[in-house]
């Protein structure tokens, strides 16, 4: 039976960290194409960055690089990778360890989605915004009820939880859990945090946005 809660995502990951990474060979081109447009950055973070092939591409526009993941499994992966380029954190994407205002240039990808309840979703978000520096930027990514595996009306308001099982050499099936975003879900709970959405689009089965961080009015 799967555990549906943050510890027991972590626990997912740690059992199946080393096989998972061994599949995440490659960055996704809409985070290439991401951190392409980027004119440079002094500290980047990469939130759930796994094995670190996303965080990889920070190095090459950032001064310094953070990598946060829960799983210390996949921590491990990632210092095999890419060594003393990233500065790894073992955390929680809801509450992340850094000061306000301390990122310029983030990825959010592929882990909100692994958050168990609407709560803990929207409080990643928030702590998103909370980190990002007045003119900072993010990508944030999420599956989403477009991809061709799910029989999901395209019309969709609301999203769905679902298990997808992850096959171990030997064939033990391990589940992970899921919340999959209707786009329409995804774009409200974006807006109702303190990111601002600069672009949206759907592209291999998530959603995708650059974000930014609301922008206060003085008083």
């Amino acid at each position: 039976m799967d555990d549906r809660s943050r510890v027991g995502v972590r626990r997912t990951y740690e059992r199946i960290g080393d096989h998972f990474s061994k599949t995440r060979e490659f960055a996704w081109p809409e985070v290439e194409s991401f951190v392409d447009d980027a004119d440079g950055a002094g500290t980047a973070l990469d939130v759930g960055c796994g094995n670190g092939r996303h965080a990889e591409l920070l190095a090459d526009v950032a001064d310094r690089v953070l990598g946060l993941d829960a799983s210390r499994t996949l921590l491990c992966e990632a210092q095999d990778r890419i060594g003393p380029r990233v500065s790894l954190l073992q955390g929680d994407a809801t509450r992340l360890p850094l000061r306000a205002d301390s990122v310029d240039l983030a990825i959010y990808v592929a882990t909100l989605h692994h958050l168990p309840t609407a709560a803990d979703r929207r409080a990643s978000l928030d702590e998103l915004a909370r980190v990002l520096r007045p003119d900072g930027r993010a990508l944030v990514s999420a599956w989403s009820t477009a991809h061709d595996r799910f029989d999901a009306p395209a019309d969709a308001e609301t999203g769905f939880d679902t298990t997808v099982d992850w096959t171990l050499p030997g064939g033990e099936t391990v589940p992970r859990f899921y919340h999959i975003y209707a786009p329409a879900e995804f774009e409200r709970d974006v807006a109702a945090s303190g990111l601002t959405r600069r672009s949206m689009e759907l592209s291999s089965g998530n959603c995708y946005a650059v974000v930014e961080p609301e922008r206060k009015v003085p008083y």
